[in-house]
């Protein structure tokens, strides 16, 4: 049985708090249980990413899926429902796993010479119908994990659709992958949200390539489809407008800043990495439709290379922002229209590409993070 981590979930804790306070009492009950499952998964600690690319599975050759079915069970991977190569099944949820892994796959092989999520042909496995009434979906270092939101709950009660319903989902938690075999970022302050940010920008990237939109076609919205009709909202994030996904008198109102000003310091989420996630989130939106056409290939291209090669662990904004700059210099010319759209991009969110803005400051550095290990929040340092 898997070890996995609650670190790369894509429903925000701060919304499922939101949920188990001011819920009706079945709601809260949902809320509560899939709060308690990543509290019990906090004390498995997650050494996957030490391990080389070579040490997971890897595909006979080219795009490898299998799809697997908990059941509603914990157990995973599960057994297995659909392989490479089979015709769909009569299980929408298996279905939605093997294709958005596909066009992930796709997506990061077509454009990017990226062989499959670990860049050395990792086999991608995918697990449907995990536990019942869990209203989440994970990446736990070796594999996708759904949930079916909730099914069970009376009609007028649901809160969320069967994880699978959003493909940028499916894309988000498998860049965390990309991400933990690359930049190894850790999921705390400025480098976990720059985590979450990579995993938005190319979950968003999947859905745009799926559809074959442009920049300026895209609604930008991570996990439209995810909120039931019983929910005052759009998705779970805006990168377009960080704040604005969803205003609800259950799930609360979306917390995300879109500019360093109004940055939130915090020891909640990790310290904030699904909350301030929302600024690098714009950057790329911005960069991405000053430049027009496909966003997966000038912007996502510099994106990419910055992932892949300049970033490190403890990589923050400001790196992120300077990296990407020279990045875009390199691809395409210095002074060019795609290095100037990057300018800008970080401009419009609080940050210099040359490294002159002002950083917020994280009260206690060293401190903060101390505390966040304390609590289970935060990887403990080697």
């Amino acid at each position: 049985m898997h070890k996995h981590s609650p670190v790369n979930c894509i429903v925000p804790p701060y919304m499922l708090k939101n949920i188990a306070t001011s819920g009706t009492p079945v709601q809260k009950n949902v809320a509560m249980e899939t709060l308690k499952l990543s509290a019990q998964m906090r004390g498995q600690r997650q050494a996957l990413a030490d391990f080389s690319a070579a040490t997971f599975r890897v595909a006979a050759g080219g795009k490898d899926r299998v799809v697997y079915d908990a059941r509603n069970g914990s157990s995973l991977p599960g057994t297995v429902v659909r392989k490479e190569g089979d015709g769909p099944t009569a299980d929408v949820a298996v279905n939605e796993a093997y294709d958005g892994s596909g066009v992930t796959y796709d997506l990061f092989n077509n454009e990017y010479q990226r062989n499959s999520i670990d860049g050395n042909g990792m086999r991608l496995d995918s697990t449907v119908h995990y536990r019942r009434g869990y209203d989440n979906a994970f990446w736990d270092g070796e594999q996708m994990v759904y949930g079916d939101g909730d099914e069970d709950l009376p009609e007028d009660e649901r809160l969320f659709n069967r994880f699978t319903i959003a493909i940028d989902i499916i894309g988000h938690e498998l860049t965390h992958g990309v991400t933990q075999f690359e930049a190894k970022l850790q999921y705390f302050q400025q480098p976990g949200a720059l985590n979450e940010s990579m995993s938005d920008v190319f979950g968003s990237l999947v859905k745009q390539y799926q559809l074959q939109q442009l920049a300026s076609e895209a609604d930008w919205i991570i996990g439209g489809g995810l909120l039931t009709e019983n929910v005052n909202g759009v998705g779970i994030r805006s990168m377009k407008e960080p704040g604005t996904a969803y205003d609800d008198p259950v799930l609360g109102k979306d917390p995300q800043p879109g500019h360093m000003r109004d940055y939130v310091t915090t020891i909640s989420d990790n310290g904030g990495v699904h909350i301030n996630s929302g600024i690098p989130n714009r950057a790329f939106y911005i960069t991405a439709v000053e430049l027009g056409g496909f966003a997966w290939e000038r912007a996502g291209q510099i994106w990419y290379v910055t992932l892949k090669d300049k970033l490190t662990a403890t990589s923050r904004f400001q790196d992120c922002a300077s990296q990407t700059y020279q990045v875009a210099g390199q691809l395409f010319g210095a002074g060019s229209v795609e290095q100037q759209a990057v300018r800008k991009g970080w401009a419009e969110v609080g940050l210099n590409v040359d490294g002159g803005g002002t950083p917020p400051t994280e009260p206690g550095g060293g401190c903060l993070e101390a505390l966040l290990r304390m609590i289970g929040a935060a990887p403990a340092k080697r």
